[in-house]
């Protein structure tokens, strides 16, 4: 039998093993806890649903959802924030009964009713908070908080859901009778249980369990971002998965759960402190997950019987059981230890330096992490980056990943400026410098910012597109990611810019998130709204270009686009004329002085509070002497 202290004591030698020393205390918080705190709630949640041969899709955006009806009503609405509570635990029920009413009365598959769930519970919270995330009040941002400086208190709601899943499987009708329905239906039903009922009852709990894992989320990063808890629902399902359950139902465990995810929570954890990309942890995690699977599929085959919760005793770990989760340990070992000692070659002594960017996936960013390695490479330091993947809970698992290596300095790139707080706080208290690069960290103390002049560049973007035009037209505005500082201070520069030109009329402000395909798409749509539109400022380029896309052949001629950042695709746009011009930063400088900032903090050296890097209108007449 696999007990927690064995759990702890092999997380324990893995961190060991790859060279963080932490005292045992803080072992398990290092764990990637802060995660598992999260996918562990909704997997539980998600556990009912699979024993009764169920899946529900819809766990992330149940959760995003509800955090923010507590964070809109207990803030724009003036809710007591007990009340609202009540009402984000009540969406999250709401969304599962809605779940169980389509599956069971709707006759619809359940992957097809929980997927519509997804869109419809991420959509709503988009509608609700309008794209940008809304500040937790105080009273509820405690829940993120630790006891005694050690214990998370999301570790303790984690702990009792987990003992309620537990009860509800072990001792509860409800729970003999998700046995029944996964193990079969048509028997269960026969047998006189009221199935329809009954799957209303189990996607319920499931969205009251992913309603308190939103809000646990939101309450970490201090804030409710509806774009939070992407890819949760996938990790939820993992983790029941890897635990024993089986997707075909009838089987499943609350304790396997819970190692369940405490394998993919060492797993992911070492990865990171391994430096190993975020592409090919996502690759490793895939076979890990489907080596699982195809376990439980052998152990089927081979005749073994299904353990249940309703069998008793210790047994639910003994045989076939103990050897799955006694195999899933070896191979997690494995690959965390054989990339630690692939890696042991890049150990030294030089001073380290973590760099979490918010994205990979845009050549902006790819540029700042290039700049930033030659300089490292230049003053010999080591430096680990990190992708967020546009995720600020991954992100501030990252920082803390940083934290607790005891790296000498940190540099982030913020996917948004108020979910990094937190985490950087965490840096601060452990004399961690950290420096920020392109976008600022709200609420917290960072030794400097390195970042271009975006109100300059706002202003020098409106001022060349108002030219443009003549002094007259009407535009629209392609906003970035909300909440970040890059966004607020372009669009307000901008707005400053236009204010010399009373002519041009600003028909439509939309979000396209910093992103090429979601630029193409509200480009699109807003063309049908406004066909008359002669210009467009995006706050990036990638958005520009995709508005350029979207624009087809009236992109340079009839409608002039403005983009920012000066990529290498952007100044390409520029000099074919498709884009009238991009507001060109530096992104490798910019991480080049990010870097050599960030050593400076770490040997107590004088650093400047704000270091600006120029930025300059690129158009078809300068673009060739642009050199970035």
């Amino acid at each position: 039998m696999i007990d927690r202290k064995t759990m702890e004591a092999d997380a324990a030698v893995l961190l060991e093993r790859v060279g963080v020393n932490v005292s045992p205390r803080a072992r398990v918080r290092e764990l990637g806890i802060a995660r598992l705190q999260m996918v562990e709630i909704a997997a539980f949640g998600v556990t009912f649903v699979i024993v009764s041969a169920g899946i529900d899709l819809s766990v992330g955006s149940v959760a995003a959802l509800s955090a923010t009806v507590l964070a809109w009503s207990a803030t724009s609405e003036g809710v007591p924030v007990w009340i609202a509570v009540i009402l984000a635990i009540a969406t999250g029920i709401a969304c599962g009964l809605v779940n169980g009413v389509l599956i069971s009365y709707g006759k619809l598959p359940p992957f097809i009713a929980t997927l519509a769930m997804l869109s419809v519970g991420r959509g709503l919270s988009l509608v609700i908070s309008q794209g940008s995330p809304i500040a937790f009040p105080e009273s509820v941002s405690h829940l993120g908080d630790t006891l005694g400086g050690w214990l998370p208190v999301p570790v303790l709601v984690m702990i009792v859901m987990g003992l309620i899943t537990a009860l509800i499987l072990g001792r509860t009708y409800i729970g003999r009778s998700m046995y029944a329905i996964g193990g079969n239906e048509e028997a269960a039903r026969l047998s006189g249980l009221r199935v329809k009922r009954q799957k209303l009852v189990i996607y319920a709990l499931s969205g009251l369990f992913a309603a308190a894992a939103g809000i646990v989320l939101a309450s970490r990063l201090s804030s409710a971002q509806p774009q939070a808890a992407q890819g949760y629902e996938l990790d939820a399902i993992a983790a029941v998965v890897i635990g024993g359950a089986s997707l075909a139902g009838g089987t499943g465990k609350a304790s396997g759960t819970l190692i369940g995810a405490l394998i993919l929570a060492v797993l992911r954890n070492g990865l990171n402190l391994l430096s190993v990309s975020a592409f090919w942890q996502q690759v490793v995690i895939g076979v890990v997950i489907a080596l699982a699977v195809l376990l439980d599929t052998v152990r089927r085959k081979a005749g073994a019987t299904p353990v249940t919760a309703g069998a008793g005793g210790s047994s639910g770990l003994k045989g076939p059981q103990a050897v799955k989760y006694a195999l899933a340990v070896v191979l997690v070992a494995a690959i965390v230890g054989g990339l630690s000692l692939f890696n042991n070659g890049s150990s030294s002594s030089n001073p380290k330096v973590g760099l979490s960017l918010s994205t990979l996936n845009n050549p902006f960013f790819v540029q700042i992490k290039e700049g930033a390695q030659a300089e490292a490479k230049k003053l010999g330091a080591d430096l680990t980056v990190t992708d967020a993947q546009n995720d600020a809970s991954q992100q501030a698992n990252q920082l803390q990943n940083f934290t607790s290596e005891g790296v000498d300095s940190i540099i982030v790139n913020p996917v948004d400026s108020d979910a990094a707080g937190p985490s950087v706080r965490s840096a601060n208290k452990s004399d961690i410098p950290v420096v920020g690069v392109d976008r600022g960290v709200n609420k917290a103390e960072t030794a400097a910012l390195v970042a271009s002049d975006n109100v300059e560049g706002g202003k020098l973007g409106g001022k060349a597109l108002a030219e443009k035009l003549g002094g007259k037209g009407k535009i629209v505005i392609l906003q970035g990611l909300a909440g970040t500082s890059a966004s607020r201070e372009r669009g307000a520069g901008f707005a400053e810019g236009l204010k010399a030109y009373p002519g041009i009329d600003v028909v439509a402000k939309q979000p396209a998130d910093f992103d090429r395909t979601k630029g193409l798409d509200v480009m699109t749509n807003l063309l049908q709204a406004h066909p008359d539109v002669q210009g467009v400022f995006a706050e990036n380029d990638e958005m520009a270009l995709g508005a350029v896309k979207a624009l087809g052949s009236k992109a340079g001629k009839s409608v002039q686009v403005i983009g920012f950042d000066g990529t290498p695709d952007g100044l390409k746009a520029v000099k074919e004329g498709t884009m009238y011009a991009s507001v060109a930063q530096q992104p490798k400088e910019l991480g080049r002085i990010a870097v050599e900032n960030a050593l400076r903090a770490a040997d107590d050296k004088e650093v400047q509070k704000t270091v600006k890097v120029p930025v300059k209108v690129v158009t078809a007449k300068n673009v060739d002497e642009f050199t970035g």
